[in-house]
């Protein structure tokens, strides 16, 4: 009866801050500036979703020296214009957005500094600004190319905008508060920047850390921009200065010898409350931090800052002293939820641990209680474990980051679970948090976890139920330190995959995952009650799990897959969801299916064929009276492709 009272509640309280994207349009790359990723349109529903038809597709493989298989770009649609990047040079390609006529295109030949760049081919997107005036002709596409430069077009032709920065360009690796070499510095950005109150607001992403060179990589600063000049209006070091907020949290002087924590996931605002709201991933490397004591802010933060200013509202530290790779690689989802009979203004983080962290956005304190858990620690030389680390009241957790025991191994057979017993024996396992060991040849090779139950795509949020989804994975990897080889990395330990025999991890059975199914999740969270409401599997089961021949004449359901980077679409009235990778369908074909679901129990309500999975994530609009779904598709035998879905005339 409670539930039933708290949807009657919000069908009478009107919303009063995000709603997704109006207009029938899709202006930025969340829909909203909130990362929602929901619109109100409701053309296509249920009873029509299995009669989509493609309305136009957009090859990606001329725009770039080779195809590119991984576009994920989510298009904008603003004003009957399709915008989006493409290619591995991330080419902007305008489009008719009805029919898929080229209309534009722009491209940058970086040379040896697009060459050396640690984040290429077509990044996540594009931002979109218009000051707004009545008949005023100013209208922008800015995006970040793969050598860190931001680049403002006018959007009804593509050319550069003379009055931004130098002719149209703002060099990124210039005014930083630090020294960076123009073809080598290892910094750049998949995400997209994001523009509110006349600020584009601009992260950072560096190399994989795992294995670092060196300990004082490029520190991953935040920056704000005048959308006009491209004059910088403020900078925020996620790794404090001295006598900055936070710098204490750095012991023996270790900010001034470290680097990263950037912000490569997509960043939120609220223009309302002036606030913009940043993940901050690691300080250099991901699993080994014995050169950085102390809990280290801002790594692995969410910051609130001032929109104009730049400076630090709030923060919440989501892993002290983080050694698991548990960056946060998405978008703090703007929400407001009612708590109590009361609306609150709330921020809500998934993450690669499957932990979904909720905040007061204003405030920055925890909708529910936060608990200081112990944490074990471990044995590696020279590291510095914190005791502690935040774990919410509320919701549980949607997805596991790790092998809590052997219970959670592959069971289809006594067989197949005897040989998953024994893959792990020369591994440690268990629950998040556990402690990465040092690897030996007798074992153990490594410390088990998860390869992110949610990476940079991040959640999606329907504003008239209150109801979060988001996709949760359970791909494994084995995480070793072995001694830091001097000629090759200024690190003590280093971090590796493979046993140091040179073995592979033995992280699959026959073939298969290590640990049961589901391997790929769609999760509802009531975020009024903080609960779960269900999960289900999305994607078919593996051509190699379902013809397997151990498990003949087993009835397997549904397994899902463990790809990690399924981003979600809510409408008025589905979740749409694409698979990963390719597989044999029913009538023989090769390719994958995107799907539709009710939000309100996950039962599938219809699909509809794609010659290959998804990569981006989804989008909408309405244009002349037509409801459109746009989504990236791609693999490793198939150029990525932009395929746009209409219901037949």
């Amino acid at each position: 009866m409670r539930r039933a009272l708290s949807y009657f509640w919000l069908i009478l309280v009107p919303l009063s801050a995000q709603t997704g994207a109006k207009n029938g349009e899709w202006p930025t790359y969340g829909a909203d500036l909130g990362n929602t990723h929901y619109s109100p349109l409701d053309q296509i529903n249920a009873n029509n979703f299995n009669k989509l038809q493609v309305a136009w597709r957009l090859k990606t493989d001329n725009f770039g020296p080779r195809p590119e298989t991984n576009l994920q770009s989510t298009p904008l649609m603003v004003k009957g214009v399709l915008y989006t990047t493409a290619g591995t040079r991330r080419a902007v390609v305008a489009l008719n957005a009805a029919t898929g006529e080229f209309l534009w295109s722009h491209s940058e030949d970086e040379g040896a500094r697009g060459t050396n760049a640690p984040r290429q081919l077509s990044g996540r997107g594009l931002a979109y600004w218009t000051d707004g005036r009545p008949g005023s002709n100013d209208e922008r596409i800015l995006y970040v190319t793969p050598g860190y430069r931001l680049i403002a077009l006018n959007a009804k032709t593509g050319n550069p905008v003379s009055g931004f920065g130098r002719n149209g360009v703002v060099d990124l690796k210039l005014d930083d508060d630090q020294e960076i070499d123009l073809e080598t510095g290892e910094v750049g950005l998949h995400a997209t920047p994001v523009v509110a109150n006349d600020v584009v607001i601009v992260g950072a992403a560096h190399r994989a850390s795992g294995a670092p060179r060196v300990k004082h990589n490029v520190n991953g600063y935040v920056r704000g921009f005048d959308v006009r000049t491209g004059k910088r209006l403020w900078i925020f070091h996620t790794i404090p200065r001295p006598g900055e907020f936070g710098h204490d949290t750095w012991e023996k002087d270790s900010a001034e010898n470290t680097g990263n924590a950037g912000v490569w996931g997509q960043i939120s605002v609220d223009p309302d409350l002036g606030m913009a709201f940043i993940p901050v991933e690691l300080p250099t490397g991901d699993e080994y931090g014995g050169h950085r004591p102390g809990n280290g802010l801002f790594g692995e933060s969410v910051v609130a800052l001032d929109l104009k200013t730049g400076q630090r509202k709030w923060h919440y530290q989501l892993v002290h002293h983080g050694i698991w790779d548990f960056d946060i690689p998405c978008a703090p989802m703007l929400i407001d939820i009612t708590i109590n009979g009361r609306m609150v203004k709330a921020v809500a983080q998934p993450t690669k641990q499957g932990i979904l962290y909720t905040f007061d956005r204003v405030t920055g304190q925890p909708i529910w209680p936060f608990e200081e858990k112990p944490v074990p620690k471990g044995d590696v030389p020279g590291e510095r474990y914190s005791p502690t680390q935040p774990i919410p009241t509320k919701p549980p957790a949607y997805g596991v980051a790790g092998i809590p025991s052997v219970d959670d191994l592959i069971d289809f057979t006594p067989e197949l679970r005897a040989e998953a017993l024994k893959a792990v024996s020369k591994y440690k396992i268990g629950p998040i948090f556990t402690p990465i060991v040092v690897s030996k040849p007798e074992g153990p090779f490594g410390t088990i976890l998860t390869t992110g139950v949610t990476n940079w795509p991040g959640g999606s949020y329907d504003p008239e139920s209150h109801i979060l989804y988001v996709h949760a994975a359970t791909g494994m990897v084995s995480n070793g330190l072995v001694p830091g080889d001097p000629t090759r990395s200024e690190f003590a330990w280093v971090g590796g995959n493979a046993a140091p025999t040179g073995e592979a991890p033995a992280l699959r059975v026959q073939g298969m995952p290590l640990v049961k199914p589901p391997w790929g999740s769609i999760v509802a969270i009531d975020m009024n009650q903080g609960e779960i409401l269900w999960k289900i599997a999305n994607a078919e089961t593996p051509d190699n799990v379902r013809n397997h021949p151990a498990l003949k004449g087993l009835n397997i359901p549904r397994t899902g897959r463990s790809a990690n980077t399924i981003g979600l679409l809510i409408t008025k009235t589905l979740l749409i969801a694409g698979e990963p990778g390719t597989f044999t369908l029913p009538d023989g074909r090769q390719g994958a299916m995107l799907r539709a679901y009710d939000k309100a129990s996950g039962k599938e309500q219809g699909a509809v064929y794609m010659p290959t999975g998804q990569t981006g994530t989804p989008m909408t609009y309405m244009l002349n009276g037509k409801q459109y779904i746009v989504l990236a598709i791609g693999a490793t035998n198939y150029p990525a492709e932009l395929v746009a879905f209409r219901l037949p005339d």
